[in-house]
């Protein structure tokens, strides 16, 4: 009789798992987003020429191998504009919803916690303050101050504070409520700690969201009052006022009014996507 020896199996490797799983689509705006911050930091250095230079005598110039997006109005390089106009269009936008979201989160956290007058008085402010459309609002404002670039953002975040402080105070009203929450109060601790380390991290989840969503209506926001001509001023402009200043080229199809469009669309679109994208990652990490 033959004896067989059964060695044991090895063992597969397994692979950690982060719990994070974005679709491709995700992953490709999340790149798309990523390409126009790096741009929106390095312009001066890939530009191939000066913002403000003619270096063609062919306005609205097509496409060719020196000027890969043709030229405006001016004879201007427009993939040059186009670049740093992304310093002014990202830039501008990103500080200005940082700037709405830290401030009405703060609000809406603290009238959450405190309740009372001070809820409702700081409620009923910026409810009115929400009754004034925003383009009239934005308009008023820079055409009484000025237009800068400190300006513009203050603008901008004073129109879109109200909105975050409306969703920071709704979500943090119903984690008030939690037992977890009770209790740290029950201990005496202070308003600061409870906002910090009860009621923020309950919330990080839907305001990174409507984080998300108010960057894209800045940047809409901010594109038309720039194509009003109430934005960034020339020399310097961002993609609302290049194709604002490039509308007459529409007729002809030129690459200088659609390629700032583009633009516009890429940046904005892809934040949407990313957004929507945003519950599978929450859902796929949930049941890791």
């Amino acid at each position: 009789m033959t004896m067989t020896l059964s060695l044991p199996k090895p063992q597969k490797t397994r692979l950690p798992r982060f719990g994070y799983r974005f679709p491709l689509v995700g992953v490709i705006s999340f790149l798309i987003i990523v390409a126009w911050i790096l741009v929106a930091i390095f312009a001066p250095f890939i530009a191939p020429h000066p913002v403000g230079d003619i270096v063609d005598f062919d306005f609205f110039g097509p496409m060719t191998a020196e000027f890969p997006l043709g030229t405006d109005y001016l004879g201007r390089d427009m993939l040059s504009r186009i670049l740093l106009g992304a310093r002014y269009t990202v830039g501008i936008s990103l500080a200005a919803v940082c700037l709405a979201c830290l401030c009405g989160i703060t609000l809406g956290m603290t009238a959450a916690v405190i309740g009372g007058w001070f809820d409702t008085v700081l409620s009923r402010t910026l409810d009115a303050l929400t009754s004034i459309p925003s383009k009239i609002l934005a308009l008023v404002i820079v055409a009484a101050v000025g237009s800068s670039i400190p300006i513009l953002i203050v603008t901008l975040a004073i129109i879109y504070t109200p909105g975050c402080y409306r969703i920071a105070r709704a979500l943090a009203v119903n984690i008030n409520t939690m037992d977890y929450v009770t209790v740290a109060r029950a201990r005496g601790e202070g308003l600061g700690y409870l906002i910090r380390s009860e009621i923020l991290p309950g919330i990080i989840g839907p305001v990174l969201a409507d984080f998300g969503l108010r960057f894209v209506f800045i940047v809409l926001l901010l594109s038309s009052m720039s194509f009003l001509g109430l934005g960034v001023q020339p020399p310097f402009a961002d993609w609302g006022a290049l194709v604002k200043e490039n509308i007459g080229g529409l007729s002809f199809a030129a690459p200088a009014v659609i390629f700032p469009s583009i633009a516009i669309a890429s940046l904005t679109i892809s934040v949407n996507l990313l957004i929507d994208n945003l519950p599978q990652k929450i859902r796929d990490r949930s049941e890791s």
